[in-house]
């Protein structure tokens, strides 16, 4: 009995110190690829558009609803920034953008080496792949720490600002499912059931000078590139919230995926065709925890923040709807669901999501976090009318493989990819 406990206390050092070394192997990679510091950069937004027009957007006409008239003209707008938060449903809406762009021929302004622009440090212009002054994009959309005057420089002045926001309880859950191992101070707390035991007594386990602490708390107010550590109460809080309000056109809300796709339709002049979609990135239910109510409380106590940012856009959301018309919400949603399915039943195989170990094609499994298979795909249907078997492939996707596909260099997370296959948590 005491040899096996010495075998398995062995195997634990072992593992913690490879997993250790490794680690330190790929931060000092992450530092070594920081592109270099680019001064006298242009200190004007880019002015107009580099989209392909007129041959390329079509006016269409629609109903406006800010002047409630009909049969006004418009052309779908195509210089976005859309500020992908984290664990929000936002590499699903990353798809749709990566269609929409191929759709009009538009640019990207994609990051270098690995798929964030080097994220948590703040956005500049510098990291974004073969940027030079004067240079024209449409679309940003990977993950970032927001700078809005370094984002403002990138992109055309007359840019739409689009975000998305998630249950700040759900969100926490999630995160600690997806990042925990990524942070050494969870390492050091006992049981299994870790999340709870941090929920019970946080401040006894957070570090806020650790390494990737920022992952477990008020997570989407540090991705607006606020501090995430600040009391609820600070005026730098309401602060915060308003900047992010006055910027934004549109934050959408991942509980109500479909009627923000909807609001962003109207927003932007563009059609349903645009908006169809598969879930991507969902967890295996076995793997989500259940939030108690208590648990639930005390998550949204610890992320006070992200719960005030959270009902501020929850109110304005519901505000957008009602201008929009709930009737005409309700049969738009409707529209867009049954579409949806419809996708489902022509490109995916049994018409449903499947585990990981289940998806046949390397292209189409996802990126799953360390030690964890959780992360479900899709297996496309054998036999897809030509008609829509591109678009059913593409919608199938996932994020590191489309960006690989629109030619994005993905050298450090792919490295990343293989030693976490080594590592085999």
């Amino acid at each position: 009995m005491t040899f096996k406990k010495v075998r398995h206390w062995r195997s634990m050092c072992k593992g913690l110190v490879l997993g250790t070394v490794l680690t330190s192997c790929m931060i000092l990679l992450y530092c070594l690829s920081m592109p270099q510091v680019h001064i006298n950069l242009p200190e004007v937004p880019v002015p107009y558009s580099c989209a392909h027009r007129p041959f390329q957007l079509h006016p269409k006409v629609t109903i406006n609803t800010s002047q409630q008239s009909m049969g006004k003209t418009c052309s779908p707008k195509v210089d976005i920034m859309f500020m992908k938060t984290h664990k929000t449903a936002s590499s699903t809406f990353l798809n749709i953008l990566f269609r929409f762009g191929e759709k009009h021929r538009l640019k990207f302004a994609f990051p270098n080496g690995r798929n964030d622009f080097f994220y948590p440090s703040f956005f500049e212009r510098y990291q974004v792949k073969d940027y030079r002054s004067g240079m024209c994009f449409n679309i940003v959309c990977n993950h970032m720490r927001f700078n809005a005057s370094e984002v403002a420089k990138l992109l055309p002045i007359d840019t739409s600002y689009i975000s998305i926001l998630r249950d700040p309880a759900e969100l926490f859950e999630s995160s600690f499912h997806y990042f925990g191992r990524l942070v050494p101070f969870t390492w050091k707390i006992p049981g299994e059931d870790k999340m709870t035991e941090f929920l019970l007594n946080p401040d006894k386990y957070f570090d806020p000078d650790g390494f990737n602490f920022f992952y477990l708390k008020n997570l989407l107010f540090f991705d607006f590139g606020h501090d995430n550590t600040l009391k609820s109460t600070d005026p730098q809080v309401e602060e915060g919230i308003k900047s992010i309000s006055e910027r934004f056109q549109l934050v959408m809300l991942v509980e109500y995926f479909e009627e923000s796709l909807i609001l962003l339709k109207d927003a932007l002049c563009w059609d349903m065709d645009d908006l169809l979609f598969f879930k991507l990135n969902a967890r295996k239910g076995s793997t989500v925890s259940k939030l108690t109510p208590e648990l639930r409380a005390k998550a949204l106590e610890w992320n006070a923040i992200d719960w005030k940012l959270y009902q501020h856009f929850n109110n304005t959301f519901w505000m957008k709807v009602a201008r929009y018309g709930r009737q005409r919400m309700a049969q738009d949603v409707a529209e867009l669901r049954r579409r949806n399915e419809e996708m489902a039943n022509i490109c995916i195989e049994d018409g449903h999501a499947v585990e990981a170990g289940s998806i046949h094609e390397t292209a189409l499994q996802p990126w799953q976090p360390l030690g964890e298979k959780s992360i479900m795909g899709y297996n496309l249907k054998n036999n897809v009318d030509k008609a829509y078997k591109k678009l059913c492939r593409k919608m199938l996707t996932p994020e590191i493989q489309y960006l690989t596909e629109l030619g994005v260099n993905l050298w450090i997370t792919k490295l990343w990819g293989h030693v976490r296959d080594i590592i085999n948590w």
